[in-house]
């Protein structure tokens, strides 16, 4: 079981420079990933992309790249001289017109567009992606084992919940006969009470007490309350991504607890209800974050 919240990061150096892949994830019903990447390393956006995929089946991604020259050996900074003579000549003719005092400096050089011009050389690009990706593949491997971890908490505090739910059914079917015994004490006393003289049926208030506790059985629900419990434990030791599937089954131990609180009569199941209902909205908001 996975969190699909993780991080992950990996540097390495190659050839004078540093790369540095960053994986961040978050919450997503779907699976969505994006990149942000150097404009001159566009063209590995795709591979990039398709390696994190394969470890990815919900959530949402973003996977970055940042590269440093380290030398700066093999990159040539010239300055564009005639574009800054024309960005002082009009910046003097502005300062003299409007009177403004003339205080330009050379660091404000730095700040004129087109200023300077940076030529790299042409990269290989195939040993370029074999950098990037060793260092993706280091960042990708953090990124999952804090999932994991991270997957394994939430999986002890769901079990344990679960353990719950299933201790309260257990509850309520020892419960559920008593309901209809003092039921059928209180329908005898109540016609004993108003008949007083008259001779009461007994096969009739056998009758009616069969009635009710036909009416508020919940043997159907507790047994495929026990069937959705089994059948979660084998999901949260699955191999395979599990988030949507454990979503749809909360849904149904909630639907069974609803119909179970409808139908019972006794206070004491009515509280039982309230709480299993309260543990499994817990479980619900645990595999929101479950991929």
């Amino acid at each position: 079981m996975r969190s699909m919240t993780g991080f992950g990061r990996e540097r390495i150096v190659a050839d004078g420079k540093e790369y540095q892949v960053e994986i961040r994830s978050v919450n997503s019903r779907y699976c969505e990933l994006t990149a942000k990447l150097p404009r001159n390393y566009t063209y590995v956006e795709e591979k990039l992309k398709a390696l994190v995929k394969k470890t990815l089946s919900r959530g949402k991604a973003e996977v970055s790249l940042t590269v440093y020259d380290i030398t700066g050996r093999d990159t040539s900074v010239t300055v564009n001289t005639p574009v800054v003579k024309r960005y002082l000549e009009e910046m003097r003719k502005c300062s003299e017109e409007l009177g403004l005092e003339d205080n330009l400096q050379l660091s404000d050089i730095f700040r004129m567009t087109d200023a300077f011009t940076v030529v790299r050389p042409e990269e290989d690009e195939d040993k370029v992606w074999s950098y990037i990706e060793t260092a993706a593949k280091g960042a990708l491997e953090k990124f999952a084992a804090m999932r994991e971890a991270e997957g394994e908490k939430m999986k002890a505090d769901i079990l344990d919940k679960l353990s719950n739910i299933e201790r309260m059914t257990g509850e309520v079917e020892k419960l559920s006969p008593e309901t209809t015994t003092a039921y059928r004490e209180r329908l005898h006393a109540k016609l004993k009470e108003v008949l007083e003289t008259v001779q009461i049926d007994e096969q009739r208030i056998l009758t009616e007490a069969a009635i009710f506790a036909d009416k508020t059985a919940v043997d159907e629900e507790t047994v495929r309350l026990h069937s959705h419990f089994k059948q979660f434990r084998e999901m949260v030791e699955s191999k395979e991504p599990v988030g949507r599937k454990l979503d749809f089954l909360v849904q149904e131990l909630n639907r069974e607890s609803n119909t179970i609180g409808s139908k019972c009569q006794d206070l004491r199941v009515t509280k039982l209800v309230i709480e299993m209902k309260s543990e499994i909205e817990k479980i619900r908001e645990q595999i929101q974050n479950i991929e």
